[in-house]
Parts: structure tokens; sequence; C-alpha cells
């Protein structure tokens, strides 16, 4: 009942929280995208600039649909990613804890590593399971009419999006890039959740005389603040990577892509390409 509960409460509250951060989903894709595999020079036109200019300029040439492209997918992305790794997490740190110290977590101090590794496992299970739909998101986000960057699919809707999919490349199509997003979302996940556990006693440990506890919306607060940076630093690179596996261009009959093997691969092409900063 725990795992059920859980499971239903982390995508609650991650659809509700991805309504409000869709139109930045939106914004990543396109600057992840634009000068793919170019390398920069004095002359290149690029059509977004920066993540305020970016919201402007999509804004006023796409309206609040353009904004919010790929929000249906987006939520069940979001129920498979992080219904599954909260709701496990705990579970799961509990049989390593067990394995590896000889009781559950309860009462223990943290044991960084362990947990580190149970937010990867949940992590990279819940990116297999959410694939098809982060794929579908990724290339509903980057069409554009007005200012296009990487290859334009063109989507009608999310069910549009996994039938050409699927008549592509079957369910080798509808898995392209899945091994990106597990090294996306195991790497986040890992430093996510661990980090959050350790910052959440740490803000309750230095801060009871001021009548926080473990469970108080500040401690809460304060210990999402600081996780989310490190998330945001560890997870970027991967993120880049993740989001042109899923946007290329099959390869020829369906199979592979049309620019990139795997994720070494795409690290390699766009870091010789681009420079190191393009991650």
């Amino acid at each position: 009942d725990s795992i059920l509960f859980a499971w239903f409460a982390g995508s609650l509250a991650s659809c509700g929280a991805v309504t409000f951060t869709n139109p930045f989903e939106v914004v990543k894709t396109r600057l992840q995208l634009q000068g793919e595999l170019a390398r920069a020079t004095p002359n290149m036109v690029k059509p977004y600039h920066n993540v305020g200019q970016a919201f402007w300029v999509i804004g006023r040439n796409e309206g609040l649909r353009g904004l919010q492209k790929g929000l249906g997918p987006g939520y069940m992305y979001q129920i498979m990613l992080n219904g599954t790794r909260l709701g496990f997490y705990e579970p799961v740190k509990n049989v390593l804890y067990k394995v590896f110290t000889g009781q559950t977590s309860n009462g223990q101090k943290p044991v960084i590593p362990l947990n580190v590794a149970a937010g990867g496992l949940c992590g990279m299970a819940g990116a297999a399971l959410g694939s098809p739909f982060f794929l579908v998101k990724t290339r509903m986000q980057s069409a554009s009419d007005f200012a296009a960057v990487g290859f334009q699919h063109h989507y009608k809707s999310s069910i549009d999006g996994l039938r050409r999919i699927w008549k592509e490349g079957g369910v080798r199509g509808l898995y392209r890039g899945m091994d990106a997003a597990m090294m996306r979302a195991g790497a986040g996940s890992s430093v996510q959740l661990a980090t959050y556990d350790h910052f959440k006693s740490f803000f309750s440990r230095r801060l009871a005389h001021r009548g926080l506890d473990g469970d108080s919306m500040a401690t809460h607060f304060l210990a999402s603040m600081v996780t989310g940076f490190f998330v945001c630093l560890v997870m970027n690179p991967f993120d880049v990577v993740s989001t042109r596996m899923y946007n290329q261009k099959a390869g020829a009959g369906g199979h592979g892509g049309a620019l990139y093997r795997n994720p070494l691969q795409c690290f390699y092409k766009t870091v010789s390409t681009e420079g190191f900063f393009s991650l």
C-alpha cells in the first residue's frame, strides 16, 4: 500500500509541477538543439540567444500552445518516471541497507553511496518505462514553423507521434534513445534523491533550535532548493545528449539514428565539434 501511495503521490505532484515547468522544457529543448554539430562562426545565426529571449520569441510567435507543446506526453512521462523512482526509492533503499548493513534505513545515519545507488536504480527504471513518451515529447517540443532547430518531425498529436514511430521502426523505434535517457535519469535521480535525503537531515539538525524538523515545509523547501542546484549541474550534459539522441532522424530502414549510434558517440561528436560548453 505504501508503494502504491508513493507512486500515486509522486505522479500527481510531478504532473502538477510539469504543468508550470513545461514552457521551460520547450525552451531548453530548442536551446540544446540549435547549432547541432555546427562549428561556431561569427556569422552563425541563432534564433534563440538565452532563456528569456527564447521564451519571448516562442510566446510571441507561437503563443501559449507553442510554449505548452508536448504537455500530454510530458504528463505520461512524469507518471512513468517519478511514479517509479519515488514509489520504489524507499523499498529499494531498504533492500540495499539490509544487504550491506544488516538493517533497514529507518533510524540509521544516511549512507550516501547506498542512497545514490537506490536513486540511480529507480531513476533508470522509470526512464526505461517512460522512454517512448519522452521521445514524442522531445520531438513535439522541437517542432516550429517559425524558428526550426534540429530535425523537424511535425506530429499532429501524441497518438500520431507514437503511431508514426511504431510504423517506422516498431518497438526499437519507440525505445530509440532509451540508453541516453537511462543515463540521464540515473545521474539525476542518484544525485536528487540522495542529496535531498542528506540535506533534509542536515537542515533539520542544524535548524532544530528554530523549530524545524524533518517534516516541516521550510526544511523540505531548503533541501529541495539545494538539491535542484546539484541536479542541474550533474544532469545537464546527459540531458543535452538525451535530447539530441531522441530528436535525430531515423537511420536507413528505420534502424538506429542518422547522426548518432549511441550516447557515447553523441558525447564525442558534440564536444569535438561544438566544444565542451555545448554540454
